[in-house]
């Protein structure tokens, strides 16, 4: 795990959800991509901000606190 709830690997298996259900992603792999890498061009000071590395302050603190569940445990 990279941080708390988090998976390294976000692989999915979509078969189920599509033969029970009907169920099929609105994007593509390459549509969404191309429509990710054209936030990011049109979003360049958010970019700048996660680049500066200000974000890991906010990342720390997270890591830090005690969700609900953790505490239910």
């Amino acid at each position: 795990m990279d941080r708390h709830g988090h998976d390294r690997r976000y692989a999915m298996n979509l078969s189920k959800i599509q033969s029970d259900l009907g169920w099929k992603p609105a994007e593509t792999f390459e549509s969404g991509i191309r429509k990710t890498a054209q936030w990011y061009l049109a979003n360049p000071e958010w970019a700048a901000h996660v680049q500066s590395g200000a974000y890991r302050e906010w990342v720390q603190t997270q890591d830090e606190s005690e969700t609900p569940m953790q505490a239910a445990n």
